[in-house]
């Protein structure tokens, strides 16, 4: 644990303005951690030009995202529910990753242990660079078969929705978490022995209102790690950290890298 005064800022609380101080304690606190953890929401992507659910009204054709975006949707009319992830897959497919995303895969290399966990479904991390992603709401890029549960990568176009699984000929869904489903169990065990073991756990991009991926945030701080959220504005769990970088992330994280890269 990182002990220099210039991590004594704003402790229990947040700033509403950035300070050269916030940096500089960010930059200490960053280069004295060994093992560290990002965990990134949608307003890392919206940077990139992806729309985010709190961002678009809560409406597609009419419906509500959540009712789209559920098991009972699905069960109800699987076209409607694979019509809406058709839309977001071609437009996801004209964004590219932003220099957030670029930091971020270029950190798995300054850092002894890095760990990427995020919230997001588009793959733009991956795009990016990234590798070993723990994706907590799946991947958009993903199909799961409805029958015998296989997945596979499907970037194409699809004509014909639901598309088909090959193996058994069942009809395939989004490999992502609905609304009333919970995360696979898989991702997010590591993505919380990360976060139990993590000496520094950035927050960006995230209004840490969703659980219980923003439950990995209070693991670290209650296990002493420092937590440093970068976001243009306080999350719900800003009062947990120590250092709060005000802006969007593609113009903080270079920041940071910048100077990282100075003090190394």
């Amino acid at each position: 644990m990182v002990t220099d005064r210039n991590l004594l800022i704003e402790r229990g609380g947040y700033n509403s303005r950035m300070t050269s101080d916030d940096l500089d304690g960010a930059v200490v606190a960053l280069a004295a951690a060994v093992r560290v953890v990002a965990l990134t929401g949608a307003g890392v992507s919206a940077e990139s030009g992806v729309p985010t659910f709190r961002g678009t009204g809560g409406l597609w054709e009419g419906h509500r995202v959540e009712e789209i975006a559920s098991p009972e949707a699905w069960r109800a009319d699987p076209l409607v529910v694979w019509r809406f992830y058709e839309t977001r897959r071609r437009k996801l497919a004209t964004v590219s990753p932003n220099p957030g995303h670029l930091v971020l895969a270029r950190w798995q290399e300054r850092f002894e242990e890095f760990a990427l966990v995020t919230q997001n479904v588009d793959g733009l991390h991956q795009a990016a660079g990234s590798r070993d992603v723990i994706e907590l709401h799946g991947n958009i890029w993903r199909v799961r078969c409805t029958g015998c549960g296989a997945e596979r990568m499907e970037r194409r176009q699809l004509d014909e929705m639901p598309p088909r699984c090959p193996r058994c000929g069942a009809a395939e869904r989004p490999a992502v978490v609905w609304f009333g489903e919970c995360l696979p169990e898989e991702p997010f065990e590591r993505a919380t022995r990360a976060a139990l073991d993590a000496e520094l756990l950035l927050v960006v991009g995230t209004s840490a209102q969703v659980y219980p991926a923003a439950g990995l945030v209070e693991m670290t701080a209650v296990n002493g790690g420092t937590v440093i959220e970068v976001n243009p504005e306080p999350s719900a769990l800003a009062h947990v950290a120590s250092i709060s970088l005000r802006g969007p992330s593609g113009e903080i994280l270079p920041r940071l890298d910048e100077r990282l890269g100075e003090a190394s």
